[in-house]
């Protein structure tokens, strides 16, 4: 089986626009998420019980005014045409992509190549305000009303098929979308396509933009998101904490550059880490709620460092999903639990070092398990875990290292980053130093 590593990072996230900034301030225990209770129209806002969300940064310039202050500048990535046909979850992956290929030098121009090349990029929900917005035109004044790029809008593969499309790429096109475990799926279905042969080179992440009151109201009826924070976003997503009561949505994108190891050496591509294992599961259990044993999770976690003939107690990090449910959070640390303290794991739990990136960023839908697996690899290659922010009082089972509020420096030569969504899919990935 073909070795994969990855060479190259693209990020839009709401701790900014760019690897750089959002690392940088995820690090510092900056916080990405505020409020949208004042969003317009009011009509449509007021009434959430949830008015939260991490929102990527944006400027309200006309015109772009460079790639590096951390602002979502569109005329910086996107000519006036494309802005206009493409939605914004397509836009955020399109820049993304940009970002992963510039950053792993990855510029094929040979048919070769460009054959050997392919995309792997999902969402969870895509265009929702297209949906909405066209729903209601057409109900109103009918099909006339109804625009022909309505349905290139709304279709979740269009983000992987215009980055194809930008670049001439033309191995596997592929699109996943699972919910809130599609970012990592895309990784890891992507690697596999590597691993087997069908591509040298795979662009892959997710990428989500559905902030909109119908998002809220959805989330909101299924008793799904934070409410107790309204007034203080910043400290709204709690995971592992006794505070914790539901989760934030939040929108952005990342992408993975993943390659063929010896086809990186050849070229002398940096690799920040080997991808060395993916595992998948299902719950087969509930529509909405984990196993509360967190066994569905676990088997995908077993699954992922078995194909990375891994030791759970060679594992230095978990970058676990914990969104700042009450139940959630509580099944993920049982699963981890069950797999780092048993007889090939550790014999003190404190020395089991397990983060949630979401109390910075909020939960990225489609796009979390793609940016929380980015974050993974920096990790692995900087020796530095990210915090979980606004735990301030465990209330957890295992007493696992949980890094509160602070990063921490910390050799980490092998880490795994956890995913699931509704419907029960769950999927672990892991990242390894390259030996």
């Amino acid at each position: 089986m073909r070795r994969v590593v990855v060479t190259g990072l693209g990020a839009i996230t709401p701790l900014g626009v760019g690897v750089k900034h959002t690392w940088t301030r995820l690090l510092a225990a900056e916080s990405g998420i505020t409020s949208v209770a004042h969003y317009e129209p009011q009509r449509r806002w007021k009434g959430l019980t949830s008015t939260v969300a991490g929102v990527v940064p944006k400027t309200t310039a006309e015109s772009g005014t460079g790639k590096d202050d951390g602002l979502w500048h569109p005329n910086d990535w996107l000519t006036a045409t494309d802005q206009r046909r493409m939605s914004l979850f397509s836009q955020y992956a399109s820049a993304a992509a940009e970002m992963a290929l510039e950053d792993a030098a990855w510029k094929p121009t040979s048919q070769h190549d460009l054959e050997a090349t392919g995309v792997c990029i999902g969402s969870g929900i895509g265009n929702l305000e297209e949906l909405f917005d066209t729903t209601l035109a057409f109900e109103e004044s009918g099909y006339r009303k109804v625009t022909p790029l309505f349905v290139p809008k709304i279709l979740i593969n269009l983000a992987a098929g215009l980055v194809s499309m930008k670049y001439g790429f033309q191995g596997p096109n592929h699109a996943a979308t699972t919910a809130c475990t599609t970012g990592a799926h895309s990784v890891g279905d992507a690697s596999r396509f590597i691993a087997f042969g069908d591509a040298d080179v795979m662009v892959a992440g997710g990428s989500e933009a559905c902030i909109h009151p119908l998002t809220l109201a959805g989330f909101g009826r299924s008793r799904s998101l934070s409410t107790a924070f309204n007034r203080d976003p910043p400290s709204s997503c709690r995971p592992f904490d006794s505070q914790r009561n539901g989760f934030v949505v939040a929108e952005g994108a990342a992408v993975l550059v993943l390659e063929e190891l010896e086809h990186a050496k050849t070229r002398g591509a940096r690799i920040y880490a080997e991808l060395s294992g993916y595992g998948c599961s299902g719950d087969a259990y509930h529509m909405t709620a984990p196993r509360e044993d967190g066994s569905g999770a676990a088997l995908a976690m077993r699954r992922a460092l078995k194909h990375a003939r891994v030791k759970p107690g060679q594992v230095d990090y978990v970058n676990a999903h914990a969104t700042s449910t009450v139940v959630g959070d509580a099944a993920e640390a049982l699963a981890i639990q069950s797999i780092m303290s048993g007889p090939e794991g550790y014999t003190n739990e404190k020395d089991v070092t397990v983060s949630s990136t979401k109390g910075a960023l909020g939960h990225l839908l489609g796009a979390a398990g793609a940016i929380e697996a980015l974050f993974t690899v920096l990790a692995v290659s900087e020796n530095h875990v990210p915090p979980t922010l606004n735990l301030h009082d465990p209330n957890i089972v295992p007493k696992f290292n949980l890094v509160p509020l602070e990063a921490q420096e910390k050799q980490v030569s092998v880490a795994m980053s956890n995913s699931f969504g509704f419907g029960g899919t769950n999927a672990s990935l892991v990242f390894s130093k390259l030996r």
